[in-house]
C-alpha cells in the first residue's frame, strides 16, 4: 500500500481547474471529492480488504467502542457497527460524512465534525483507529504527535491505538532524485515528489483532457514506524504488535506498509 494511496480521490476527481487548492473548512476532501470518494478508491471497498480490517478492530474492541479518527464516508465505521461495535468518528470534511449518513446504518455512527489530532469527545474507548494513511495528512510531526496524544486521552487502561500506513518509498529513488513516477500514460501522469530533509511529500497528477493540461497536488508527511513508536512513547502508550497486514502476516524489511497497534498500560 503505498504511502499516496490514503488519498481520498483519484487523480480524475480532483481535477477541478488549472490546479486544485484546498476546499475551504472541509480541507482537500470538499464536496468534489467526496461526491466520487467511494469510486475512486473501489480497491479499498474490496470485501476481501474491509472483512480483514474489520475482523481485526472488532477483535481489539471486544465488548467496548471505538473511535475512528478522519472516519470520512465510513468505510470501516459502518461494517464494523454492524459487527455490534459502537463506534463513533471524527472528520473535518462535512462532505464527507454526509455521504456516510446517507448509507444504510449511517444515522448511527456518532460523528464529530473537527480536526482528528485535536478534537475532543465524549467517554472512553477500548480501540482508536487511524487507516488508509491517514496518520500522512497531518503534515507536520507536532501534529502526528499531538494525535497520538489525543487518541491516548480516548482510551480506557488496556485500550489500543491501531495505525495502519505505508512505508515510504524511498528505496526506489535513485541518488540525487527526489521523485518517483507512478503512473504514466498518454494523457495522465503521477508523480511523488519527496523532501528527505523534512520528511515531507507530495502526490501529484496531470492529466490532459481535451488538449487542456490540469494539475493537482496533495501534501503528505511520510512517517517510519520507530518514529511512530517514539511519537506513542511521549503519548503514554507502547507497542503492543506490528504486522505487514491486517491478515497478520510478518511485519519484515520488505514491507510496503504495516498495521501498528499501541496499548495505553492499565497500571
Amino acid at each position: 500500500m503505498p504511502l499516496r494511496a490514503r488519498k481520498r480521490a483519484g487523480p480524475t476527481e480532483v481535477f477541478r481547474g488549472t490546479v486544485r487548492a484546498m476546499e475551504d473548512e472541509d480541507g482537500y476532501f470538499g464536496e468534489s471529492v467526496a461526491a466520487t470518494y467511494d469510486e475512486s478508491a473501489a480497491d479499498m471497498f474490496q470485501p476481501d480488504v474491509v472483512d480483514a480490517t474489520v475482523e481485526f478492530l472488532a477483535g481489539l474492541a471486544g465488548s467496548g467502542r471505538a473511535l475512528e479518527l478522519g472516519v470520512g464516508t465510513g468505510r470501516i465505521a459502518l461494517p464494523l457497527a454492524r459487527r455490534g461495535v459502537p463506534v463513533h468518528g471524527i472528520d473535518l470534511s462535512q462532505a464527507m460524512v454526509a455521504r456516510l449518513r446517507a448509507k444504510p446504518g449511517g444515522d448511527a455512527i456518532g460523528v464529530t465534525i473537527g480536526d482528528f489530532a485535536t478534537t475532543r469527545v465524549d467517554g472512553k474507548f477500548s480501540v482508536a483507529y487511524l487507516v488508509f494513511n491517514t496518520i500522512a495528512n497531518l503534515t507536520t510531526q507536532e501534529a502526528q504527535v499531538a494525535c497520538f496524544r489525543n487518541a491516548e486521552a480516548h482510551l480506557e487502561p488496556g485500550g489500543c491505538f491501531v495505525i495502519e500506513v505505508g512505508i515510504p518509498d524511498l528505496r526506489r529513488l535513485p541518488p540525487g532524485q527526489n521523485v518517483v513516477p507512478f503512473h504514466v500514460s498518454s494523457t495522465r501522469w503521477g508523480f511523488d515528489l519527496y523532501d528527505v530533509a523534512t520528511q515531507a511529500m507530495s502526490s501529484n497528477y496531470v492529466e490532459v483532457v481535451d488538449g487542456r493540461g490540469r494539475y493537482t497536488s496533495i501534501p503528505f508527511r511520510y512517517v517510519w514506524p520507530a518514529e511512530l513508536d517514539l511519537m506513542a512513547q511521549l503519548a503514554g502508550l507502547r507497542l503492543r504488535e506490528r504486522w505487514d497486514g491486517w491478515t497478520r502476516e510478518p511485519f519484515t524489511s520488505e514491507s510496503r506498509q504495516h498495521v501498528s497497534v499501541w496499548e495505553k498500560p492499565t497500571g
